[in-house]
């Protein structure tokens, strides 16, 4: 079998990425573009797993291999029933053991040109934190701070619909990044996803140009980022983005739109806020969230919570914060990409 295998650096020779664990496991994280065809489900795995501690090692292998071969020939049948003579797929389990070694003697044997991962996605896994710490040290990064509602994202969005190289990191995590972040339709990726996401962006960044990035904490929701990546962050130059109050008011109603119309979720939110304010605060909050009180509940929110926790949370982290450049942004207005290539003209 050892002629079957094949190292990372191959990736791109192969017409398709098989990945054979449980869809647990893919869930999880995957390589990027990897199918998913497992050879056990995720009860059928826990069920050999059981077995072989609890029976025997022989017992749980030959049980374990009646399930593979029968979920092999059901994948023959539908998954890859089109697939041409000359197709050549690349398959991977957790460490390229027994299930992705079954599946490609199996596809070697009919007359396909498969081969096996060497080291599965553990190696896959290891290249990507190793990746973690070396892409971000090159880029140069012009990092949006300011307070909460100033539309930094909004910013962002326009200067990459302006031609700038931007850095959603927001966007990667599906989370805003703030105690009331969490998006109510959308679920955070695992942080191995989060990772492997991460990494495909940075690839794609041109070292030779600027980046432009919002500033973020260590930790977006549930996910964190990379000690590399906020070093380079903390190294970059720094962009004050400043709006003013009722535009900001105005902005958090749009920008929270979706909290507004789930307003059970919102309110377990809010509920969540309790030990950063006190009860009668939180329940103040609420009504306002019952009696349809949007603009009442955004200043409420600038004023009580965002902006004192942006006083109390610490800059001194940007080396360059005394130095940025200070830019007055209107988020509500219709000019936004037109503001967005002004600031980059400013940048030049």
């Amino acid at each position: 079998m050892k002629h079957l295998l094949v190292s990372l650096d191959r990736l791109h020779d192969f017409d398709e990425i098989i990945d054979v664990r449980t869809p647990l496991e893919y869930a999880d994280d995957h390589i990027p573009g990897a199918c998913n065809a497992p050879v056990l489900d995720n009860e059928e795995r826990a069920l050999i797993g059981t077995m072989y501690k609890q029976v025997s090692p022989f017992e749980a292998s030959r049980a374990g291999a009646a399930l593979v071969a029968r979920n092999i020939a059901r994948h023959l049948e539908t998954t890859f029933a089109d697939r041409p003579q000359g197709w050549r797929p690349l398959i991977y389990c957790w460490r390229g053991g027994k299930r992705s070694g079954s599946m490609t003697l199996m596809f070697n044997m009919i007359g396909w040109r498969a081969r096996q991962l060497d080291g599965g996605y553990k190696t896959y896994r290891r290249a990507t934190l190793d990746d973690l710490q070396t892409l971000p040290q090159p880029l140069h990064f012009f990092v949006l701070t300011g307070s909460t509602g100033s539309g930094k994202t909004r910013l962002l969005h326009a200067l990459r619909e302006a031609g700038a190289q931007t850095l959603d990191l927001e966007d990667l995590a599906s989370h805003r990044g703030s105690l009331l972040g969490a998006w109510p339709d959308a679920q955070q990726p695992t942080q191995k996803r989060f990772d492997t996401l991460l990494t495909v962006r940075l690839r794609e960044l041109d070292a030779s140009q600027p980046v432009f990035v919002e500033a973020e904490s260590r930790k977006i929701g549930t996910v964190e980022l990379p000690a590399a990546l906020l070093n380079a962050m903390h190294q970059g130059d720094c962009i004050e983005v400043r709006t003013s109050r009722e535009d900001r008011t105005r902005f958090l109603q749009q920008d929270y739109a979706r909290l507004f119309d789930t307003p059970d979720w919102l309110k377990t939110q809010l509920q969540r806020m309790v030990g950063l304010h006190s009860r009668d605060t939180i329940k103040g909050w609420i009504a306002l969230v019952e009696e349809g009180r949007r603009e009442d509940l955004a200043r409420e929110l600038i004023d009580r919570h965002y902006d004192p926790a942006y006083a109390r949370s610490s800059q001194s982290h940007f080396v360059r914060l005394p130095q940025a450049l200070r830019v007055d942004f209107r988020p509500n207005d219709d000019d936004i990409e037109a503001q967005a290539l002004a600031l980059m003209q400013r940048q030049r």
